[in-house]
C-alpha cells in the first residue's frame, strides 16, 4: 500500500493526506533545480568561481563586474526562468484537467499567440513605441484572445469543452496567419526584432520581470490550491462533478481565467516558450502519480527545471553565442509530443 503522511492545517480543522513518494518527487526536482541554478550562476562569458558567486550572494567580494555580473544580469535572469516555468507548466497542468484533453497547453486558448499578435502589431505598426511596453501589450493580447475564446465558446452544454478546444484552435490558427502577415509586410528591422522576441528568451529579463512574475506567482499559488477540489472532480467527467456538488460552469470558467492569467503573465515576460505547458505536466503525472494538489506542485517544479536548464543549455553550448531558450524547449518538447501522441494512438489500438 502507498504511504501517505498526514498534515493538520488551521488548528487540527483541516487535515491532509499526502503521498509519500510524490512529496520525495517534489523535493528531488527541487534539489536538480538549485543545482542547475547554481551552474546557471557560474555559467558565462565572464567566468565565477563558487567561492566568487558566494561572496558575490553575501556582498563581500570586492569586486564590482563580479557583483555586477550576479546581481543584474545572471540572478534575475535565473530567477525569471524559474518563475516563467513554473507558470507555464501550471497553466497547462490546470488546462489539461479541466479540458480534460492530454494535448492542451496554453497555446490552445489563445495565450501565445494573442501576445505574439499584440508585440509584433507594436513593433511593426509603432516601431516609435518605447520597448518597455511590449510586456503590457503582450499581457494584454493574450487576455484579450483567451477572453474571446471562452466567450464564444461559452455554451451550458456537456460539450462546452469541446467546443472551446475546438474553438481556440481555429482562433489560433487566424491570429498566427495575421502575425505571419505582420512580419512579412512589415519593415524588416521591425520583423527581425519582433522575431527575436518571439524566439522566446529570458537573456534580457531584469528585475522588473523578476517583481512581475513574483507578484503573478504570489497571486496564482493561493487560487492553485483552491484549483485542486474541483479538478479532481472534473477528472470524473462534469456528471460526476455535478454529482459531486460542483457547480461546473462557473468552475470551469475560473479555472480557465486561472490557466490563462498564469500563461499570459509568463509569455508577456519573457516570450512565446515552446511545449512547457504541454510537455511538463506529463513528465510530473510520469514520475509520480498524486492527486491534482500534487500534480499541481510537480508540474511547476517540472516548467521550473525544464526553462532553466533550456536556458543553461542555450548559454553554454555555443558561447559567446546565446541561443534562445524558447528553441531549446522547442527541441526538447518535440521528441516528447511526438512520444506522447504514439503513446496515445498505441492505447486507443488496444
Amino acid at each position: 500500500m502507498t504511504r501517505s503522511v498526514m498534515v493538520e492545517l488551521v488548528g487540527g480543522r483541516l487535515s491532509l493526506a499526502l503521498l509519500v513518494w510524490p512529496l520525495a518527487v517534489l523535493v528531488l526536482l527541487a534539489c536538480a533545480l538549485l543545482l542547475t541554478g547554481a551552474f546557471s550562476l557560474l555559467t558565462g562569458s565572464y567566468g565565477l568561481s563558487a567561492p566568487d558567486v558566494l561572496a558575490v550572494l553575501r556582498g563581500t567580494l570586492p569586486e564590482a563586474v563580479a557583483g555586477t555580473v550576479v546581481w543584474e544580469f545572471r540572478f534575475p535572469r535565473l530567477l525569471v526562468a524559474m518563475l516563467a516555468g513554473a507558470l507555464l507548466a501550471l497553466s497547462g497542468a490546470i488546462l489539461q484537467g479541466v479540458t480534460r484533453n492530454p494535448l492542451a497547453d496554453p497555446s490552445l486558448v489563445g495565450v501565445s499567440q494573442g501576445a505574439s499578435l499584440a508585440v509584433v502589431s507594436l513593433i511593426i505598426l509603432a516601431p516609435q513605441a518605447d520597448g518597455a511596453l511590449r510586456p503590457f501589450a503582450a499581457f494584454a493580447g493574450a487576455l484579450a484572445v483567451a477572453a474571446l475564446i471562452q466567450a464564444m465558446s461559452g455554451a451550458r452544454t456537456t460539450g462546452a469543452t469541446m467546443r472551446f478546444v475546438l474553438t481556440g484552435i481555429g482562433m489560433a490558427a487566424f491570429i498566427s496567419a495575421v502575425t505571419s502577415t505582420l512580419l512579412t509586410y512589415g519593415r524588416i528591422d521591425g520583423a527581425l526584432s519582433a522575431l527575436g522576441w518571439l524566439a522566446g528568451s529570458v537573456h534580457a529579463a531584469g528585475w522588473n520581470e523578476v517583481r512581475a512574475l513574483g507578484l503573478v506567482g504570489a497571486m496564482i499559488v493561493p487560487a492553485a490550491t483552491w484549483a485542486a477540489r474541483p479538478l479532481g472532480a472534473l477528472r470524473m467527467g462534469p456528471e460526476v462533478a455535478v454529482g459531486l456538488g460542483l457547480a461546473v460552469s462557473p468552475a470551469r470558467v475560473g479555472l480557465i481565467t486561472l490557466s490563462v492569467a498564469a500563461a499570459a503573465a509568463a509569455v508577456a515576460a519573457v516570450g512565446p516558450l515552446g511545449f512547457v505547458g504541454l510537455v511538463a505536466p506529463h513528465i510530473a503525472r510520469r514520475v509520480a502519480h498524486s492527486g491534482p494538489g500534487l500534480h499541481l506542485a510537480l508540474s511547476a517544479a517540472t516548467g521550473a527545471l525544464m526553462v532553466t536548464l533550456a536556458d543553461l543549455i542555450g548559454r553554454a553550448a555555443f558561447v559567446p553565442l546565446q541561443i534562445p531558450a524558447g528553441l531549446v524547449t522547442a527541441l526538447m518538447g518535440a521528441p516528447l509530443f511526438v512520444a506522447l501522441m504514439l503513446r496515445a494512438q498505441s492505447r486507443q489500438n488496444l
